[in-house]
C-alpha cells in the first residue's frame, strides 16, 4: 500500500537519522545512536485489540478469498512471487514483522534486540515461541534457515540468497571462497541468542528480516528435500498451518494454537481458492462465496473495475503501491542482444492509452523502474529522481529499429514470441501490445500464455524473447528493485551482465551516506533503462480490490502485500 507523502516523508527521516547516528538502524523508532557504548532494546510490538465499541465477531471466523496461482512452493528458500508471500505471510514469522500502518519493523520472534555502536552487530533476543508441533522456536533454527539459503549446492539454488549478502560472508560462502559455514555473520549464542554480523551498516536490515527468505524452518526439513510439498511436513512457526492442500483447487490454513501471539488471532480459517479467471472470482465475490477480491491474491476482470467501483463503493478500494510492470528481454539471444532493437520497442507504446483503454486501473505511466512510495535520502526516491529516461517517439523508435536491425544485418525483425503467465489481464496487455507493435513497426508478435509454475522456470532458464513480469518491494529502499539486475542475480531473468552496474550496487550497499547512495542508485537506473534497456517499463501499479464491509483488520503495507494474521469477520 503506498503511505501518504506525510508518512513516507516520516520514514525517510528515520532511515536518515538511524543512518547519520548509528550507521544502521532501518526500520525502527528506537535505534543504537551510536554515541553510547550501551545497546538500545527495541520496544514492544503493539498486537491486534479486535472488536471495538458494538462490534460484534462472526462465529464462524472462516475467511473466503481466492489465489489466481497456486504457489510454486512454500519453501522460504525458494519462493520468490506474491503467492506464495501472501500464504507464507500467514504460517511463518520471522524475527521481525512489517508493521502495515508504520511502515517499520516491530518484533517479531524477537521479542528484542541490541544493536553496536558500530551498527554491524545485531543481538536479537527470542521470545518464548513454538513450532506448530511444540517444539520450541530457538536460535539454531534461524542459523539453519539461513545456512540453506545461501547453500550453494542446494538445488535449485535460492534465487533470493543474495538478500542475505548483507551478512558478515555470506556471498563469499556462497560464490564457494570459503566453505566454513561458521565464517558467516550468524550464529546461535544459545536457544534464545541470535548474533548477526553484517559487512557494512545497513539502514533498512530490520525491516529485512521480516521477509520471508529470512524466515526460520524447523529440524525436521534436515534430510528431507520434499519437506515443503505436503501438509503434513510442514512444521511452522506463525500464525497458521497448512491443514488442506487439494493441488491445483484449494488451500487452508487453520490458526495455530502454539503461535505466540495466538490471543491476537482471531480467524480460525482461510480457504484459498485456487482459480485463475477474474470473471469468476469476481462473481464468486457477488454470490457472497468470497469475502475479499482482487490484488494482490486475486483479480478483478479490468473492464469491470470502473463498474464495480461505482456499484459497490463501500467495498471498493484502490491503492497505489510500490510495484512495478513491466517486460523484459532476453538479452542474450538474438536479435534482442541489440539495445537499439530494445529500445525501438519500449518507445513504441502508448502507455497511457494501455491504461485508459486496457487495464482501467488508475495505474501510473513508468518511464523508469522504481516506482514512487520508496523512500529516498530526503522523501521518496522518485521524487528526487525523475523517470524521463525514454520518452514515446514512434517515429524514433522506427529509426532505432532500422539502425538495429542493419547492425544484425537484418531487414526486417522476425516473428517475435511474448510470453506471459495465465492471467485474463495480462494477456489484454500483451494483445494490445502486440497490436502497438504491429501498427508502430510492421512486427509480428506471437503470444504465448503459460501456467505460473512453467512461466517462472520458463523466465529463469531464458527460454524466451520477451517476457511479462512484475516486480514489488520487499523492503523501502531503492535497493529492492536494482539489486536485481547483477551479474548471475537470482532474480535476473534477463541475463544482463554488466561489471559497471554490479560494482555501482556493491557500492551502494557499502554506503551509509543516504545522498551519494541515491546518486549511484539513480545511475545504476539510467544504465538498465536509458543507456541498456534491458527492461520496457509499462506503469506503477495500483491495488485494486474488494473488501465486504464485515471484514476487518486486513492490511496492506507499502508494496501492496497483504497480512490476514490479524483479520476477523463482525456478524453479517
Amino acid at each position: 500500500m503506498k503511505k501518504s507523502k506525510s508518512l513516507l516523508l516520516m520514514f525517510a527521516l528515520v532511515l536518515v537519522i538511524g543512518t547519520v547516528l548509528a550507521g544502521c538502524g532501518g526500520n525502527k523508532n528506537n535505534t543504537n545512536s551510536g554515541t553510547n557504548a550501551a545497546a538500545t532494546t527495541a520496544p514492544e510490538g503493539s498486537t491486534n485489540t479486535g472488536t471495538t465499541g458494538d462490534e460484534k465477531l462472526a462465529a464462524d471466523q472462516t475467511l473466503r478469498v481466492n489465489l489466481t496461482a497456486e504457489p510454486p512452493t512454500f519453501n522460504p528458500a525458494q519462493a520468490q512471487d506474491s503467492q506464495a508471500n501472501t500464504v507464507l505471510k500467514t504460517m511463518y514469522e520471522g524475527l521481525t514483522r512489517m508493521n502495515d500502518e508504520t511502515g517499520q519493523a516491530e518484533p517479531g520472534i524477537a521479542e528484542k534486540w541490541d544493536v553496536s555502536a558500530d551498527g554491524l552487530v545485531y543481538t536479537f533476543h527470542l521470545r518464548d515461541a513454538q513450532w506448530s508441533n511444540g517444539d520450541p522456536v530457538e536460535a539454531a533454527d534461524f542459523v539453519r534457515a539461513w545456512k540453506i539459503v545461501l547453500d550453494p549446492n542446494t538445488d535449485p539454488t535460492a534465487p533470493y540468497a543474495y538478500q542475505l549478502y548483507y551478512l558478515k560472508n555470506a556471498e563469499e560462502y556462497y560464490g564457494k571462497k570459503i566453505t566454513d559455514f561458521s565464517q558467516v555473520g550468524v550464529k546461535a549464542v544459545d536457544a534464545k541468542t541470535l548474533e548477526v554480523t553484517l559487512k557494512a551498516p545497513t539502514p533498512y536490515f530490520l525491516g529485512l528480516l521480516s521477509f520471508y527468505t529470512y524466515y526460520p524452518v524447523h529440524k525436521s526439513v534436515e534430510g528431507n528435500a520434499k519437506w515443503a510439498t505436503s501438509k503434513d511436513t510442514m512444521i511452522t512457526n506463525g500464525a497458521f498451518t497448512l491443514t488442506e492442500w487439494t493441488t491445483g483447487q484449494s488451500l487452508q490454513v487453520s490458526k495455530n494454537d502454539k503461535y505466540w501471539d495466538a490471543a491476537s488471532i482471531k480467524l480460525a480459517k482461510i480457504d484459498f481458492s485456487l482459480v485463475n479467471s477474474g470473471a469468476t472470482e469476481l462473481l464468486s465475490y457477488k454470490n457472497g462465496e468470497l469475502d475479499r477480491a482482487g490484488a494482490p491474491h486475486g483479480e478483478i476482470p479490468q473492464e469491470q473495475i470502473p463498474i464495480v467501483q461505482k456499484e459497490l463503493p463501500n467495498e471498493f478500494q484502490r491503492k497505489g503501491i510500490a510495484s512495478t510492470y513491466y517486460y523484459e528481454f532476453n538479452v542474450t539471444e538474438k536479435p534482442f542482444d541489440n539495445v537499439k532493437i530494445r529500445k525501438a520497442l519500449a518507445m513504441s507504446i502508448n502507455r497511457q492509452a494501455l491504461i485508459d483503454n486496457v487495464t482501467l486501473g488508475g495505474q501510473i505511466p513508468a518511464f523508469g523502474y522504481v516506482p514512487p512510495g520508496i523512500a529516498g535520502a530526503d522523501g521518496e526516491f522518485r521524487n528526487a529522481v525523475k523517470d524521463d529516461y525514454f520518452k514515446e517517439d514512434i517515429e524514433g523508435a522506427k529509426a532505432l529499429l532500422k539502425e538495429g536491425l542493419a547492425e544484425e544485418g537484418l531487414t526486417a525483425l522476425p516473428p517475435v514470441e511474448l510470453s506471459y503467465n495465465t492471467s485474463e489481464g495480462h494477456k489484454k496487455v500483451a494483445l494490445a501490445v502486440a497490436d502497438m507493435w504491429k501498427k508502430a513497426l510492421d512486427i509480428t508478435v506471437n503470444t504465448v500464455n503459460q501456467e505460473w509454475a512453467v512461466f517462472i522456470d520458463n523466465r529463469q532458464n531464458l527460454n524466451y524473447q520477451i517476457a511479462r513480469a512484475g516486480w514489488t518491494a520487499d523492503y523501502n529502499d531503492p535497493m529492492t528493485f536494482l539489486d536485481m539486475w547483477v551479474t548471475g542475480g537470482g532474480n535476473n531473468d534477463t541475463g544482463y551482465a554488466n561489471p559497471e552496474y554490479d560494482k555501482l550496487i556493491q557500492e551502494a550497499k557499502t554506503s551509509s551516506d543516504l545522498a551519494a547512495r541515491q546518486e549511484m542508485f539513480a545511475k545504476a537506473e539510467k544504465m538498465i533503462i536509458q543507456d541498456d534497456m534491458i527492461l520496457i517499463p509499462f506503469y506503477y501499479y495500483t491495488n485494486n480490490s474488494l473488501t465486504k464491509e464485515y471484514l476487518k483488520g486486513v492490511t496492506l503495507d507499502f508494496s501492496g502485500a497483504i497480512d490476514f494474521t490479524r483479520g476477523y469477520l463482525l456478524e453479517h
